[in-house]
């Protein structure tokens, strides 16, 4: 009998970043060098699909654990609901004696955290926090975050991992176009980008602004309108794996201007592609992207800032390819799939789960 690191988490082929990260770890081997049994408990659709699927998910968890086929639970986790339905597995696979894993993707954990407005809630945080084997932060600053709040919890910070194409396609690049990629809404910053884009088409007459995303894409077209702006920004609605490729290679800029993050995927593939970007330093990003260096940081919010940066990223051809090779090779160096899944694996490896050669080997040489 097989027993199995269980990973439970949102649908990979669903949309969102957390999807993005364990679809990578499903096909980029971490499941080839390990017994990984991954469990759906989320489904981007309607509330009692969701419900159904929270229910179906813990459901076949405790199944898995009554047969006594789980060796380790790896939980991916974002905020709120997604929280408390995480903490739940966990705490129910503690109690058949099964080590572990709590990993926060959340970008607006310290506000959930920050809200809470019953004592007793707060307290099952950092008790999920303290109780688990292991956590696993994004980043620096989230690792530092819930030790505060947590300074019993072991915490391993451990990046998102993304796919390093063999090649940047420059001849593809469209000039003058700008790409957004993530949840459209004011988190994301989507508006201000508008706003922005806005301010520069009178000096940039052939400026062109793509938006990829689901979220309040009517308000977004509204908003669009009002600006007089539909000629030149582009609402495309949810973007593929096939079509994401394209959007990178045909942009010149990548702006993600959000209030709140984990550490974003999209920005991660726009680095990994080579392309300039515009974001700001707010949870793991300042990590990944030195200011001048590996892009351009502007405040969040503020629009006049983010119009600046995107201003001298189109009028300055240098810079741009600057910033973007040295995007690449940060992404290269930090984030590429094969590091990262070392690094989840050496975590697996400490808490009792033998790679499957290592399996494999232990099981031949048996009498």
């Amino acid at each position: 009998m097989t027993r199995h690191v269980v990973i439970i988490g949102p649908d990979p082929a669903g949309q969102g970043g957390i999807a993005s990260v364990v679809s990578i770890y499903l096909a980029d081997g971490l499941a080839d060098r390990y017994p990984v049994k991954y469990v759906v408990s989320h489904v981007n659709d309607g509330r009692l699909a969701k419900l159904w699927w929270a229910a179906r998910g813990g459901l076949n968890l405790l199944g898995l654990l009554l047969r006594g086929q789980v060796a380790l639970l790896h939980a991916q986790s974002a905020s709120d609901v997604s929280f408390v339905r995480k903490s739940i597995y966990l705490a129910l696979a503690r109690g058949f004696g099964v080590p572990t894993v709590f990993h926060l993707h959340g970008a607006e954990f310290h506000r959930f955290v920050g809200g809470l407005r019953y004592g007793w809630m707060r307290r099952w945080v950092v008790r999920t926090l303290e109780r688990s084997s292991q956590v696993v932060a994004l980043s620096q600053s989230w690792a530092d975050f819930m030790q505060g709040l947590a300074p019993g919890a072991r915490i391993e910070v451990v990046a998102n991992p993304v796919r390093l194409p063999s090649g940047v396609a420059a001849r593809a690049e469209e000039g003058q176009r700008i790409l957004f990629l993530g949840r459209i809404g004011q988190r994301k910053g989507t508006f201000a980008l508008v706003d922005a884009v806005a301010r520069l088409r009178e000096r940039h007459p052939a400026l062109r602004l793509a938006i990829g995303g689901d979220g309040e894409l009517e308000a977004l077209r509204a908003h669009i309108a009002q600006h007089g702006l539909q000629d030149c920004v582009e609402v495309l609605g949810w973007v593929g794996p096939a079509q994401r490729t394209e959007q990178f290679e045909r942009a010149q800029i990548f702006a993600l201007p959000s209030h709140d993050e984990g550490l974003p995927m999209a920005m991660l593939e726009a680095m990994a592609q080579g392309k300039a970007v515009v974001v700001t330093p707010v949870g793991g990003i300042p990590e990944a992207v030195d200011d001048g260096v590996h892009g351009l940081l502007v405040p969040p919010g503020d629009v006049e800032a983010l119009a600046q940066a995107l201003d001298r990223l189109l009028g300055d051809d240098a810079l741009r390819q600057r910033l973007g090779r040295a995007a690449r090779e940060r992404a290269t160096q930090r984030y590429g799939a094969e590091q990262v899944l070392q690094r989840v694996g050496a975590i697996y490896e400490r808490l009792g789960i033998a790679p499957r050669a290592a399996d494999r080997q232990a099981q031949a040489s048996r009498p």
